[in-house]
């Protein structure tokens, strides 16, 4: 860990923008740690906050992803990139399926749901369920109609990082295959990314670990995981 942290290279100061996405149910508080390390490296962080259970992924989507993308773009960065985790993931897809940006860098996803969950399909129908995933949860199944499996191949700078291991083994049995306790691996692919990363971590907390963070950054400088 300590040979990744020594090839990761500062920049000149807010020459360009990273934007972190949180996932379902989660605030931006999940991300302050990746915010606080691309921030020591010069990037200019946007960290979103936004009520994630509140509404549909588009108008998620259309209130707090397009303006925050838009009020980035008119600072004249040099690059804007992106770290999303699970269902940020699925925002800025949907954003990228009718948007696009000229200056638009490198995006790394942790965990994200490209092909739905498994979870969804089984325990979507629950009343209780739906109060504690709201209208977008219901959205990530696995279905060909289900909004993940509709928006298509990536056509930007991605790179995926997925975790194998989980801290609620329930919710696991739902799941085909290997999974972080809340998507397969397989599910968090998509056509269109460039690099794939498997690491031995859960779905929940995968954002905050060191080794994710650092994997995350150096994609965003080179492309490829270390």
């Amino acid at each position: 860990m300590a040979n990744l942290q020594n090839k990761l290279k500062p920049i000149a100061k807010h020459t360009e923008c990273i934007i972190l996405i949180h996932g379902l149910a989660r605030t931006s508080r999940s991300m302050k740690k990746a915010e606080k390390a691309f921030s020591s490296y010069g990037y200019k962080v946007i960290n979103i906050d936004y009520p994630s259970r509140t509404s549909d992924i588009a108008q998620l989507t259309q209130d707090y992803i397009h303006p925050c993308i838009k009020q980035c773009e008119s600072k004249n960065y040099q690059k804007i990139h992106f770290l999303t985790h699970s269902m940020g993931g699925i925002l800025l897809r949907y954003y990228f399926s009718s948007q696009h940006l000229t200056n638009i860098g490198r995006t790394v996803m942790l965990a994200p749901p490209n092909q739905g969950s498994e979870i969804v399909d089984k325990l979507g129908h629950l009343k209780l369920f739906q109060f504690l995933n709201g209208p977008a949860g219901a959205q990530l199944g696995t279905t060909k109609n289900s909004i993940p499996n509709q928006l298509g191949n990536i056509n930007f700078e991605t790179g995926i990082i997925s975790g194998n291991k989980t801290i609620n083994p329930l919710l696991s049995l739902l799941i085909s295959g290997k999974n972080d306790g809340k998507v397969a691996v397989e599910s968090a692919k998509t056509q269109g990314m460039k690099e794939f990363l498997l690491v031995p971590n859960n779905h929940s907390f995968i954002m905050q670990k060191t080794q994710v963070i650092q994997q995350s950054l150096y994609f965003i400088q080179n492309g490829f995981f270390a």
